[in-house]
């Protein structure tokens, strides 16, 4: 049976619907403006459909278009990006795996002062690790490196990682693990044939948040790469702020899309996952 429609539930959809179209709004001009010539740009309406729609400002910022001293356009940025962020969320889940059910399932005296002492790193500014972490990083020669910006991001996203495993194994049932203790199973046994197997939706949560929040990360990477390991955040800076004769904003745009796009297709693909984690118990306290 169709329900009603109540001018409460009305009012429900014209509000979404309003929302979701000021929130597509600026994609809208970016994609539009990506496909217009600057000579269109500097005549037409800012929401108009482009006349001959072109991929040229897409090529420009990928390949060509100039982010300071290099005319390379996003290319070496985007690939830096992906080296970094692919290690970089595979082992600070895992990580966040193993602590959070180490603290949830096998504590110790002080383990709950040890998790309450992590959350710190929660609610931390991230500046305050900047002169620490480069002294750390000059120390195993790791500076201005790729694998260096890959263990800054390791180290700073374990506590929400360990948090957000730490409370998801809390509601798992304890007799489950001591039964398998009984049947002789150990530590890591019970880890990755037990407990990893009912995991999926908080791996997926995880993994989801740690691939966004280090694909967009701009302070590390503009304090700890060098010339050839910049992400792709710093590429789209320099890029933005390199000065020209003209301004090209299709070209702006079509690089901001770029530098955009793989978190964009991740939710696409992944959103609903990411929706089911989380109501299955994945930030719950």
């Amino acid at each position: 049976m169709t329900p009603r429609m109540t001018g409460e539930r009305m009012a429900v959809w014209a509000a979404l619907v309003f929302f979701a179209l000021l929130f597509l709004l600026p994609m809208y001009v970016m994609v539009v403006t990506s496909l217009k010539g600057m000579d269109e740009i500097r005549d037409g309406s800012l929401l108009a459909l482009p006349q001959q729609p072109s991929l040229s400002a897409w090529v420009m910022a990928w390949a060509h278009a100039c982010t300071g001293a290099a005319c390379n356009g996003l290319q070496p940025y985007f690939w830096n990006s992906v080296w970094m962020v692919v290690p970089a969320v595979l082992l600070s889940t895992a990580a966040g795996a193993i602590n959070g059910y180490v603290l949830s399932k096998w504590r110790f005296p002080g383990s709950e002062v040890i998790f309450a002492m992590m959350l710190f790193g929660v609610f931390m500014p991230l500046q305050v690790v900047l002169l620490p972490m480069s002294q750390v990083l000059g120390w195993l020669g790791l500076a201005s490196s790729v694998w260096g910006l890959v263990l800054v991001h390791v180290v700073c996203g374990l506590a929400t990682t360990t948090l957000f495993f730490r409370n998801y194994y809390v509601g798992l049932p304890d007799d489950l693990i001591r039964s398998a203790m009984l049947d002789g199973a150990g530590f890591w046994r019970i880890l990755w044939h037990i407990v990893l197997p009912m995991s999926k939706p908080i791996v997926v949560v995880t993994l989801i948040w740690q691939f966004t929040q280090i694909w967009n990360d701009f302070l590390f990477g503009v304090v700890f790469s060098g010339s050839d390991s910049k992400p792709i955040t710093v590429g789209l800076n320099n890029l933005a702020n390199t000065s020209s004769v003209v301004k090209e904003y299709n070209v702006d745009m079509a690089a901001a899309l770029i530098a955009g796009l793989p978190t964009l297709v991740v939710y696409v693909l992944a959103g609903q996952y990411f929706v089911r984690g989380l109501t299955a118990g994945a930030v719950k306290g």
